[in-house]
Protein backbone atom coordinates (compact mmCIF):
# COMPACT_ATOMS: atom_id res chain seq x y z
CA UNK A 1 0.00 0.00 0.00
CA UNK A 2 1.46 3.42 -0.93
CA UNK A 3 2.60 5.60 1.97
CA UNK A 4 2.93 9.39 2.04
CA UNK A 5 6.56 10.42 1.54
CA UNK A 6 8.18 13.83 0.95
CA UNK A 7 7.18 14.91 -2.56
CA UNK A 8 4.21 12.52 -2.79
CA UNK A 9 1.35 13.51 -5.06
CA UNK A 10 -1.89 13.20 -3.04
CA UNK A 11 -5.58 13.00 -3.75
CA UNK A 12 -7.42 13.67 -0.51
CA UNK A 13 -10.45 14.99 1.24
CA UNK A 14 -9.65 17.36 4.05
CA UNK A 15 -11.26 19.67 6.56
CA UNK A 16 -9.48 22.53 8.29
CA UNK A 17 -11.24 24.28 11.14
CA UNK A 18 -10.27 26.98 13.58
CA UNK A 19 -10.69 27.16 17.34
CA UNK A 20 -14.43 27.82 17.08
CA UNK A 21 -14.88 24.58 15.10
CA UNK A 22 -16.10 26.40 11.97
CA UNK A 23 -14.77 24.97 8.72
CA UNK A 24 -12.25 27.11 6.86
CA UNK A 25 -11.89 24.49 4.11
CA UNK A 26 -13.93 21.32 3.67
CA UNK A 27 -13.71 19.07 0.61
CA UNK A 28 -15.72 16.20 2.12
CA UNK A 29 -18.94 15.79 0.17
CA UNK A 30 -17.40 17.31 -2.96
CA UNK A 31 -14.46 16.69 -5.25
CA UNK A 32 -11.25 15.66 -3.47
CA UNK A 33 -8.26 17.97 -3.61
CA UNK A 34 -5.00 17.08 -5.34
CA UNK A 35 -1.65 18.44 -4.25
CA UNK A 36 2.04 17.74 -4.21
CA UNK A 37 3.54 17.44 -0.74
CA UNK A 38 6.23 20.04 -0.19
CA UNK A 39 4.90 22.50 -2.76
CA UNK A 40 3.52 24.88 -0.13
CA UNK A 41 -0.15 24.09 -0.68
CA UNK A 42 -0.48 23.00 2.95
CA UNK A 43 1.25 24.39 6.03
CA UNK A 44 4.51 22.50 6.76
CA UNK A 45 3.23 21.40 10.20
CA UNK A 46 0.18 19.81 8.55
CA UNK A 47 2.29 18.16 5.84
CA UNK A 48 4.53 16.73 8.56
CA UNK A 49 1.50 14.99 10.11
CA UNK A 50 0.69 13.37 6.75
CA UNK A 51 4.12 11.77 6.32
CA UNK A 52 3.97 8.02 6.86
CA UNK A 53 0.20 7.71 6.47
CA UNK A 54 -1.01 4.94 4.19
CA UNK A 55 -3.34 5.42 1.23
CA UNK A 56 -6.90 5.09 2.53
CA UNK A 57 -6.06 6.47 6.00
CA UNK A 58 -8.65 8.69 7.67
CA UNK A 59 -7.10 10.74 10.48
CA UNK A 60 -7.95 13.70 12.67
CA UNK A 61 -5.44 15.79 14.58
CA UNK A 62 -5.11 19.11 16.34
CA UNK A 63 -2.22 21.51 16.10
CA UNK A 64 -1.55 23.91 18.99
CA UNK A 65 -1.77 27.68 18.64
CA UNK A 66 0.79 28.99 16.17
CA UNK A 67 1.98 25.58 14.95
CA UNK A 68 0.12 25.54 11.63
CA UNK A 69 0.20 29.19 10.55
CA UNK A 70 2.70 30.78 12.91
CA UNK A 71 2.17 33.29 15.65
CA UNK A 72 0.50 36.61 14.94
CA UNK A 73 3.10 39.15 13.85
CA UNK A 74 2.35 42.76 14.80
CA UNK A 75 4.63 43.92 11.95
CA UNK A 76 2.03 42.52 9.54
CA UNK A 77 -0.46 45.19 10.63
CA UNK A 78 0.14 48.02 8.19
CA UNK A 79 -1.52 51.30 7.35
CA UNK A 80 -2.09 51.98 3.66
CA UNK A 81 -3.04 55.38 2.30
CA UNK A 82 -6.50 55.41 0.74
CA UNK A 83 -5.10 57.52 -2.13
CA UNK A 84 -2.66 54.70 -2.97
CA UNK A 85 -5.46 52.12 -3.00
CA UNK A 86 -7.51 54.32 -5.30
CA UNK A 87 -4.49 54.93 -7.54
CA UNK A 88 -3.65 51.23 -7.86
CA UNK A 89 -7.18 49.88 -7.88
CA UNK A 90 -10.73 51.12 -8.26
CA UNK A 91 -10.78 54.89 -7.60
CA UNK A 92 -14.44 54.66 -6.51
CA UNK A 93 -13.99 51.70 -4.14
CA UNK A 94 -15.08 52.01 -0.54
CA UNK A 95 -13.81 49.80 2.24
CA UNK A 96 -15.22 48.51 5.53
CA UNK A 97 -13.80 46.66 8.49
CA UNK A 98 -13.61 42.96 7.64
CA UNK A 99 -13.16 43.45 3.89
CA UNK A 100 -10.50 41.27 2.30
CA UNK A 101 -8.39 43.13 -0.26
CA UNK A 102 -5.99 41.46 -2.68
CA UNK A 103 -2.65 43.10 -3.43
CA UNK A 104 -0.21 42.16 -6.21
CA UNK A 105 3.20 40.92 -5.21
CA UNK A 106 6.09 43.24 -6.16
CA UNK A 107 6.98 41.04 -9.15
CA UNK A 108 3.35 41.10 -10.35
CA UNK A 109 3.30 37.29 -10.56
CA UNK A 110 1.16 36.60 -7.51
CA UNK A 111 -1.11 38.15 -4.96
CA UNK A 112 -1.59 38.30 -1.22
CA UNK A 113 -4.54 39.42 0.86
CA UNK A 114 -5.07 41.73 3.79
CA UNK A 115 -8.10 42.18 6.01
CA UNK A 116 -9.26 45.71 6.80
CA UNK A 117 -9.08 46.14 10.60
CA UNK A 118 -9.60 49.92 10.91
CA UNK A 119 -10.77 52.69 8.61
CA UNK A 120 -9.24 56.15 9.11
CA UNK A 121 -10.01 59.39 7.36
CA UNK A 122 -7.35 58.86 4.69
CA UNK A 123 -5.93 55.42 5.51
CA UNK A 124 -6.86 51.79 6.18
CA UNK A 125 -5.20 49.46 8.66
CA UNK A 126 -4.63 46.05 7.08
CA UNK A 127 -3.84 42.78 8.81
CA UNK A 128 -1.65 40.61 6.58
CA UNK A 129 -1.41 37.75 9.10
CA UNK A 130 -3.00 34.44 8.10
CA UNK A 131 -6.50 34.43 9.64
CA UNK A 132 -5.55 31.37 11.74
CA UNK A 133 -2.13 32.68 12.84
CA UNK A 134 -1.77 32.28 16.58
CA UNK A 135 -4.76 29.92 16.82
CA UNK A 136 -5.05 26.18 17.30
CA UNK A 137 -6.45 24.31 14.30
CA UNK A 138 -8.12 20.98 13.67
CA UNK A 139 -7.32 18.99 10.56
CA UNK A 140 -9.12 15.93 9.24
CA UNK A 141 -7.82 14.03 6.22
CA UNK A 142 -8.88 11.04 4.17
CA UNK A 143 -6.16 9.93 1.77
CA UNK A 144 -7.87 8.80 -1.44
CA UNK A 145 -4.68 8.24 -3.43
CA UNK A 146 -0.90 8.47 -2.94
CA UNK A 147 1.55 8.54 -5.85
Amino acid sequence: MPTVQPGSFLTLHYRLSGPDGADVVNTFGGQPATLSLGSGQLAPAIEERLLGLDEGAHERFELPAGAAFGERNPALLQRVKLALLHELGDPDASYSVGDVVRFPTPDGEGAYAGVVREVGTDWLLFDFNHPLAGHPVRFEVQLVGVL
